[in-house]
């Protein structure tokens, strides 16, 4: 029986009055006006292989109402002009015209954590895993598509002061509750409900795809099941490095994907219960055709797209980051905000989308460095600009 929309999200504001306050880590995002003279390494980066990015976004934002305002009082209109400007529907522009045209139509405004200009930076990947579209000897571990009793909540739709906070369950007689946790679920709380899009191999490999969100199950005839991400059970994400971390399983300058997958192969008596500490669930989406898919509703462009936390910064919003790689390599290029993930949290903080395969997992696994970025704003919606 469905319950009646007042009773799920009156339990839903009750959890967050609940939920403990902000932390003071989570700080506001501040703009500072700046020059694009200021953007190191502007004059290197072949801006051009941002417009495949840029033109995804642009016909993602020119969708919504006009007066919609996406941040800092700036309109979908105001983006809709910007994107006009540049020509983000035609070809890919030469890197000086495309530097010209992005210089005229956007105004840069350095990004800081009430101050501070310095982030986190991380990388994610499509990972590739072993798999079948049934259940047999090898392939034991479920992928599962969205629950239909699954409720999610915007709380930002219901008070102001709740912007940017989610709350999901399932609705048991009268009451939101908080949905079965990833231990619950490995142990069968979704069995023998028709969920299953596929079955693989390898539980760390699959623990490993609901972080990075998106992958490709390779079956024995050598094709793939492409999967995306669709829902998330309400749990919060737990990066599960931190209790190893703090067990002194593994030192903390040392911490990375290939170390904590190192770790899990190397102790398979205590990785279950190690990956049941992040209680977050993923649940996915078949996908055909150009993926994998952001939280923005469009196809994500290797090296170009970026996660961001939305509370902070628009989907769709170029941004210019100038960080480095595992190698110390300088990484700086133009950028486009079109997801979010679970440990994506702060306005300064990015996850970095390198592609599909072992050498983009290689790099992601890797990638915790410090950077900075600028966010760039449409002028047509800035006055005196």
């Amino acid at each position: 029986m469905i319950r009646p929309l007042h009773i799920i999200v009156a339990g839903a504001l009750a959890l967050a009055a609940c939920a403990p306050k902000v932390s003071p880590e989570d700080a506001k995002l501040a703009l500072e006006p700046a020059d694009y003279a200021e953007l190191p390494g502007w004059q290197d980066d072949a801006v051009g292989e941002a417009w495949p990015a840029l033109a995804r976004s642009c016909a993602a934002i020119a969708k919504q109402p006009a007066d919609r305002v996406l941040t800092q009082e700036i309109t979908a209109g105001d983006w809709a002009k910007a994107c006009a400007a540049i020509g983000a529907e035609g070809p890919a522009p030469d890197p000086a015209t495309a530097r010209g045209r992005i210089e005229a139509a956007f105004r840069p405004f350095r990004a800081t954590a009430e101050g501070n200009p310095t982030g986190l930076f991380t990388g994610y990947y499509e990972i590739e895993l072993k798999g079948s579209r049934s259940e047999d000897a090898a392939n034991r571990y479920p992928l599962y598509r969205r629950p239909p009793d699954l409720v999610n909540v915007d709380l930002g739709e219901f008070r102001d002061s709740l912007k940017g906070q989610r709350i999901a369950g399932r609705v048991v007689g009268e009451t939101l509750k908080p949905y079965p946790d990833r231990g619950q679920i490995d142990r069968g709380a979704l069995a023998g409900k028709g969920l299953e899009i596929a079955f693989v191999a390898d539980p760390v490999d699959a623990f490993f795809l609901h972080i990075q969100g998106s992958g490709r199950v390779r079956l024995a005839d050598g094709s793939h099941v492409r999967v995306g991400y669709a829902a998330q059970n309400g749990h919060p994400y737990l990066a599960i490095g931190r209790p190893l971390i703090e067990r002194g399983a593994i030192p903390k300058d040392r911490v990375s994907m290939q170390s904590i997958r190192a770790w899990l192969a190397a102790n398979p008596g205590e990785a279950e219960r190690v990956m049941w500490l992040n209680a977050s669930y993923v649940f996915f989406r078949e996908l055909t055709g150009e993926g994998p898919i952001g939280a923005q509703g469009v196809a994500l462009t290797p090296g170009r797209s970026l996660a961001v936390d939305r509370r902070h910064i628009p989907m769709g919003a170029p941004i210019w980051l100038a960080t480095t790689t595992p190698d110390a390599a300088p990484l700086r290029r133009l950028m486009v905000a079109q997801d979010t993930g679970g440990a994506i949290k702060g306005p300064v903080r990015g996850d970095v989308y390198f592609g599909f395969g072992a050498e983009a997992g290689e790099l992601a696994g890797q990638m915790k460095q410090p950077g900075r970025w600028w966010l760039l704003l449409p002028r047509a919606g800035l006055r005196g600009s």
